[in-house]
């Protein structure tokens, strides 16, 4: 007798999927399980479709052995590079020194969850090095509308766990940040159970510097009513590749800019490019100190890189 269950990914290799299923299930044998791996059907590749791991999924079940992905339900997202779906949060980590931090990489991080509907979160570690620098980087941010935390002590990761665990509940999340920043040091302070090792490379599946390809999702307990979240695992946005990434076109960058939304088609020329001209509104605003100047430095480097890109050229 046929079954469906509905479950989410955790883990995807060699075309065998690991799920985590939304409610434990029973087999004939009377096993109890709250995961099965199986495959896809083969529909899936007929149609050009892959299963990616944060996919939510329905299984069917036939018999003890017969298990396989029936259904992908409608994604929120899908990323190319680290490949996985539904991502809910990135939370964008750099230092505030050792090494100084380089605000581009962050804010090309940004635009690219913005434009992927994925809420940003900024965390600027190593504040004790330089209390004064984190806050400069922090009012850079939360004045451009994003939530920041800053860590740096006992005390800071305390509260930096206490909004994460809020946050995850029924979520899914990935941390990104250039190497040492401090990232695994801080998730280790917050999840021990993940048991990182420094550089990013896990414990528990194994993966070393030539298998960085393999995401996988680590379930966490939440102080929400869902009671789980899902961080993701993978280096992959630790160095992202921007130039070969499912980046987006040049007429789509000012609206992953959000404190710029309040001012476009408010400028004097319809095709501004919002970098230099007289009369332009984000510029006028970036003069008053209400965008911060910063920003609009990396939204124009960022645009003089992708002005010849265009539609046709995603990958």
């Amino acid at each position: 007798m046929e079954k469906y269950l509905r479950g989410r990914i955790i883990k995807g290799v060699g075309g065998n999927y690991e799920i985590l299923l939304d409610e434990p299930f029973t087999n004939e044998d009377g096993v109890c399980t709250d995961s099965l791996v199986c495959r896809a059907r083969g529909v899936f590749r007929h149609d050009g479709e892959t299963p990616l791991v944060g996919d939510d999924v329905e299984l069917r079940i036939d018999g003890i052995d017969n298990v396989m992905i029936s259904k992908i339900y409608e994604r929120k997202n899908a990323l190319i590079r680290p490949p996985m779906a539904n991502l809910d949060i990135l939370f964008v980590m750099f230092a505030a020194k050792k090494p100084e931090p380089v605000l581009l990489t962050a804010d090309k991080l940004i635009s690219i969850a913005e434009n992927k509907n994925i809420e940003p979160v900024i965390i600027i570690t190593k504040a004790d090095l330089d209390s004064e620098a984190a806050e400069k980087y922090a009012d850079i941010y939360r004045k451009s509308g994003f939530t920041v935390l800053i860590q740096g002590n006992d005390r800071d990761t305390a509260a930096v766990k206490e909004y994460i665990t809020g946050a995850l509940d029924g979520k899914l999340a990935a941390f990104a940040g250039a190497s040492g920043i401090g990232k695994s040091t801080l998730l280790n302070k917050i999840f021990p159970e993940l048991e990182l090792e420094t550089g990013e490379i896990s414990k528990k599946i194994s993966r070393g510097k030539h298998t960085t390809r393999c995401v996988s999702l680590y379930t966490i307990v939440t102080n929400g009513k869902l009671g789980r979240g899902y961080i993701a695992d993978t280096p992959g946005f630790s160095m992202l590749d921007f130039e070969r990434f499912d980046f987006f076109t040049n007429d789509e960058l000012v609206y992953t800019y959000r404190e710029f939304s309040d001012y476009i088609g408010r400028c004097r020329y319809t095709k501004c490019s919002h970098t230099k001209e007289e009369g332009c509104a984000i510029i006028e605003a970036v003069k008053a100190g209400i965008i911060p100047r910063e920003r609009h430095e990396s939204f124009t480097e960022l645009r003089n890189t992708l002005k010849n890109k265009h539609e046709w050229d995603k990958k």
